[in-house]
Order: C-alpha cells, then sequence, then structure tokens
C-alpha cells in the first residue's frame, strides 16, 4: 500500500496517456493554473478546519435530532414505528438528492454562499418544525429540512478537495467528519435532556437556534476559495457528462456502494435501539436513551484518526479494518446485557466513522476534475442508504424483532465489506501498472 499511496500523490506530476494504464486513477484535469494549495498547519487550515467542522455540526445535528424522539413521536402522533422513522427518512432521502444537484449548483454560485444559505434556512425549518401540530405537514417541513441541507455535505467535501494540499487532505476530511459526529452527538444526546426539562417542542426548536449559532462562526472563519472556477449558468450536458464519468470509473461506484452499505447499517441500528431499549427488560427514560449517543464522541476521534492514517498507510487496509470493527460491534448487539449493547454500538460507531472518513477522502483523491458533482454521488449513495435502509429496518424490527435487525444490519456491511475488498486489490494493481511504468522510463 505504501507504494500505492506514493503513485496517487505522484498522479498530477505525470498523467498517464489513458485511463486503461492505470485503473484507479483520477477523473483527468487538465489545468492552466496551478492550484495553490492551503497547507497542514497553517492558520487557513486551522480556520478552514473549524469553520467546516461548525457546518458539520450544525448539518448532522439538525439531520438526527429526530432520531432519539422516533419513540416520542409515535406516541404524539399515534403512528407506528415504521411510520415514525420517516422524520428522518424523508429529511435523508430529500437530503441525498439536493445533494446531486448542489453539487452543480455549486459551480455555478461558490462554494461558501450555497453552504451558509443551506445552513440558515435550514435551522429556521427546525425552528418551525415542533411548533406544527399535524403529522403530514410536520413530515413536509422535515423533507423540506432535508432539501435545504442538501447544500453543506457534497460541497464542504468538494471545497477541502479544491484548497487542501493533497498530503494534509485525509485530516482535513477526518475534522469535518468529526464535526459531522459531534452534530450527531449533539441532536441526540442534548435534545434528550432538552426533552425531558423542557418536552420535544421546545427541544426540536433549540436545535435550530444552535444552528443559527453554528452558521454565523461558519460565515465568518471560512476564507474565500482560492481554486475554484466558476461556470456561469446551469450546463445541463456538462453536468450530465460530469456525473457519467465519475459513474463509468474503475473505482468511484465501488466507493458510493460503501457509503450507501455502511450508513444504511448505521442508521438501521440507531433508529430502532430506543425502541428496544425503552420496552422491558430495559425501560430506559429519553435522556437515558439520549446519552448512549454519547458515543459520537468515538466517532468524532476516530475519524480523525483514520484520515491521518490513511494518509501514511493508505486507505484499503483502513478502510477495511473500519468496516469488520463495525461488524463486530453489530454482533455486540445480540447480546441481552445493556453494557454489551452499549459497547456494541460503541464499536459500530467507531467503525463506522473510520469506514466514512477514508471513503469520503477516497472520493475527493479518485476525481480530479469536477470534484463537486463527485461529492454530490457519494453523498447520494450514502443518504439514499440512510433513508431507504432505515425505513426497510422497520419492517424487519415489527416482524422479528432485534435479531432480525442485527442481521440486516450484518447483510449490509458484508456489501461494503466486499467493495473494499475490490478498491483494495484495484489500487495495489495500480501501484504495480506505475512501477512498471517508472522501470521501463529509467531504463
Amino acid at each position: 500500500m505504501p507504494a500505492f499511496r506514493e503513485n496517487s500523490q505522484n498522479s498530477q506530476k505525470s498523467q498517464p496517456d489513458s485511463d486503461g494504464d492505470e485503473p484507479l486513477a483520477s477523473t483527468k484535469a487538465q489545468t492552466s493554473i496551478e492550484p495553490v494549495w492551503i497547507q497542514p498547519g497553517s492558520a487557513a487550515f486551522r480556520r478552514i478546519s473549524i469553520a467546516l467542522f461548525l457546518a458539520g455540526y450544525a448539518t448532522f445535528s439538525l439531520i438526527y435530532c429526530v432520531q432519539p424522539l422516533l419513540p416520542e413521536l409515535a406516541r404524539h402522533f399515534a403512528v407506528g414505528p415504521a411510520e415514525s422513522s420517516l422524520a428522518l427518512s424523508l429529511t435523508t432521502g430529500f437530503l441525498a438528492f439536493a445533494i446531486l444537484l448542489a453539487g452543480a449548483v455549486s459551480e455555478a454560485t461558490g462554494r461558501k454562499k450555497l453552504m451558509l444559505l443551506s445552513m440558515c434556512v435550514a435551522s429556521v425549518l427546525n425552528l418551525i418544525a415542533p411548533f406544527l401540530s399535524d403529522w403530514y405537514a410536520f413530515l413536509v417541513v422535515r423533507a423540506l429540512e432535508g432539501l435545504m441541507l442538501g447544500g453543506v455535505p457534497a460541497v464542504a467535501m468538494a471545497y477541502l478537495a479544491e484548497e487542501i494540499d493533497p498530503k494534509g487532505l485525509g485530516m482535513a476530511m477526518g475534522i469535518y467528519i468529526s464535526g459531522t459526529a459531534i452534530g450527531g452527538l449533539s441532536g441526540r444526546v442534548v435534545i434528550g435532556f432538552l426533552t425531558d426539562l423542557l418536552g420535544w417542542h421546545m427541544a426540536l426548536g433549540a436545535m435550530g437556534a444552535l444552528g443559527l449559532v453554528a452558521a454565523l462562526g461558519f460565515a465568518i472563519l471560512l476564507p474565500a476559495s482560492r481554486n475554484f472556477v466558476r461556470r456561469p449558468g446551469f450546463q445541463v450536458r456538462y453536468h450530465l457528462c460530469a456525473w457519467a464519468g465519475h459513474l463509468t470509473h474503475a473505482g468511484l461506484p465501488f466507493v458510493f456502494l460503501i457509503g450507501a452499505f455502511a450508513m444504511g447499517c448505521f442508521v438501521t441500528i440507531f433508529n430502532y435501539v430506543g425502541f428496544r431499549l425503552s420496552e422491558a427488560p430495559y425501560g430506559l427514560s429519553q435522556s437515558q436513551i439520549g446519552l448512549i449517543f454519547v458515543v459520537y464522541l468515538c466517532g468524532s476521534v476516530t475519524s480523525s484518526i483514520a484520515g491521518a492514517l490513511s494518509d501514511r498507510l493508505g486507505r484499503g487496509p483502513v478502510l477495511l479494518f473500519g468496516v469488520l470493527l463495525a461488524g463486530v460491534g453489530v454482533g455486540m448487539t445480540l447480546l441481552e446485557s445493556l453494557p454489551a449493547i452499549i459497547g456494541g454500538i460503541v464499536v459500530l460507531t467507531s467503525g463506522f466513522f473510520v469506514a466514512h472518513a477514508i471513503a469520503s477522502g477516497w472520493v475527493g483523491r479518485l476525481a480530479e476534475t469536477s470534484k463537486g458533482h463527485a461529492s454530490s454521488l457519494y453523498l447520494l449513495a450514502y443518504y439514499l442508504g440512510s433513508s431507504i435502509m432505515g425505513s426497510v429496518g422497520g419492517w424487519f424490527w415489527a416482524y422479528g424483532g432485534w435479531n432480525a435487525v442485527a442481521g440486516f444490519a450484518g447483510a449490509l456491511l458484508v456489501g461494503a465489506l466486499l467493495c473494499g475488498l475490490y478498491l483494495w486489490w484495484m489500487a495495489t494493481q495500480a501501484s504495480r501498472n506505475a512501477q512498471g511504468d517508472l522501470v521501463a522510463k529509467a531504463s
């Protein structure tokens, strides 16, 4: 793997004549101006890291603040577990398609402007949602919130890939992913305590207010793009060609599938563990269930570490380790002991964020051109996995209990593992081909 890492770092210096010479070659970018990279450790790097940490925080706290409330929403609106999951699944489903368009729109409007607008409007919608008395109106607002939040994840990944020196991209992406982990933590844990103190209506509104504060910090800290090239108007043919190029790439579609499978597993477990633990013999309260989501801190730590390790060891082995670790966590949740179940969630969360951080960074390295489009395709798959698999998991819970839910989640991880093995094999082949070319040129 070190040889592949060296090859990927040097790919911009000498590009092969055709994609066939390098199976995992990045989609090619022919630019006439050398990029002005932001170096790791610089003041600009720190500002970007903090700003995108805030963006990740705001986005994911707003998305997932309803997840621990699913049992509460089911009781309040008199709906079943699978239907209550629509409060999250509709958000992530609309988010998925919005991300696909956001990457294209940001090519014309600029990265920072679109991210800031998305954060502000979504926060206001979260302030409105808890004061709606009709279930379907509540779902509509949650869907619109997902539509607006699509302007953050794909564009944030594209911004990092364009602005950060490649040797520090893994670390920067890991810090952004850690922000998403803290946001997910805040959205789940804080709202549990606020719900017990103030009721779920006020708790949900408070999360919207926190989102606005994060948006203000983001606006102040994030520097303007240096390497972004604006494309005025919405050029349909250009966008379709960009998406098609990424979908026909030798490696990118498998990275997209990893995102879908891993996220589908993760959300399925977290959607229905609250139902399991609120019932006998556990009988946990809303704040106690919310405390379980403190395990997101593990995701914040492991994603940052994984990003840095991938820059040194290569992405393949770190990715596979994360998927296998998540599988161990799912298996542990099958035990009846409450400490074992919580321990399993800790292990699952750690492994998931390792896999997600590596896959996210891999997209940025493989796609040299139209990075916003590549990021949007990855996140489209990622959130469709969340939306579809998260709701399908409700069927397994209703008809097979927790064993069925865990079996479904495990099957998804097997799919992610197979994709990861294929990518690692392709990366090894690319490294060998590159070394052979260097030997031939030297002779």
